[in-house]
């Protein structure tokens, strides 16, 4: 039935695919046509090797790969994983309605359909995975992109940095401004590195222990560091729970603290000449 109505099968999962509304016009039709083609070959092709029916998805490679392919091209348009797995399944219905046509008797009818509903279970059970799996690795991609965005390390001074933090300060924010910070640091020969938490909601035992780790770490580059954006509140908050940041030079706005930095520049380097200050 395959070989010789390939392309009406395609045909009409086509437009079975169309009349769904979940898809919304994220797939054009030119686009659905390549996917059934590909899909019907693919399907024609591990029928042929002769596996059981409930391997041919996930041992025949072409198939595995189609499917794979379907449900990640979906994945990155914003598509549902529900309206893919219905849209893969729907090919039932266009297998089916072939089979209806070729077959007269319902001791042959009835087979078939569980046959066809073993394999395409299987299929949309696939593209649901693959689809899961898809956008967690775009999520993931993406919350690792807004990471490395809302943390930028500016140049202010002449051997001074600074990195502006907005938002809770977590493990692997942390790590991701300990590696900036660290790399900028090398790049620009810093001498000084201001960390501004004045978009530094609230400070507690866990994100004093980040703030020591990332200026242990700045020391350890050879650069002094300069907490900067210290509230009366978030002052008090460090007081209440016993945080010692004795050891970390802080001021109050982040003016001060380039005032400061510059104090130390200017320590450090002598020699400059005002013009190299820009």
């Amino acid at each position: 039935m395959l070989r010789e109505e390939a392309d009406e099968i395609s045909d009409r999962w086509v437009q079975l695919q169309l009349a769904q509304p979940s898809l919304d016009g994220e797939v054009s039709e030119a686009e659905l046509g390549e996917e059934a083609d590909a899909l019907v070959s693919a399907l024609l092709s591990g029928l042929d090797l002769g596996l059981p029916v409930e391997r041919v998805v996930t041992s025949h490679e072409e198939m595995h790969r189609t499917v794979s392919e379907i449900s990640m091209r979906r994945a990155r348009r914003g598509v549902s994983p529900t309206a893919t797995s219905l849209a893969v399944l729907s090919l039932k219905q266009a297998l089916l309605e072939s089979v209806q046509r070729r077959t007269r008797a319902g001791d042959d009818l009835f087979p078939s359909a569980v046959l066809i509903n073993r394999l395409l279970d299987s299929a949309g059970a696939l593209s649901f995975e693959t689809f899961v799996e898809g956008r967690e690795e775009i999520i993931r991609r993406q919350s690792q992109q807004l990471l490395e965005v809302s943390t930028p390390v500016v140049r202010l001074w002449r051997q001074v940095l600074a990195v502006p933090l907005i938002g809770t300060l977590d493990t692997a924010r942390t790590q991701v401004v300990m590696e900036n910070l660290l790399q900028a640091i090398q790049e620009h020969e810093a001498l000084v590195a201001i960390i501004d938490i004045t978009g530094v909601p609230t400070v507690d035992t866990a994100v004093a222990q980040h703030l020591m780790h990332t200026v242990n770490a700045v020391r350890l580059m050879g650069a002094d560091c300069v907490i900067s954006g210290i509230r009366p509140p978030i002052a008090q908050t460090i007081a209440q729970l016993g945080i010692d940041l004795s050891t970390i030079l802080t001021r109050a706005t982040l003016a001060d603290a380039l005032g400061e930095a510059v104090k130390l520049t200017d320590a450090a380097v002598p020699d400059h000449a005002p013009l190299d200050k820009r």
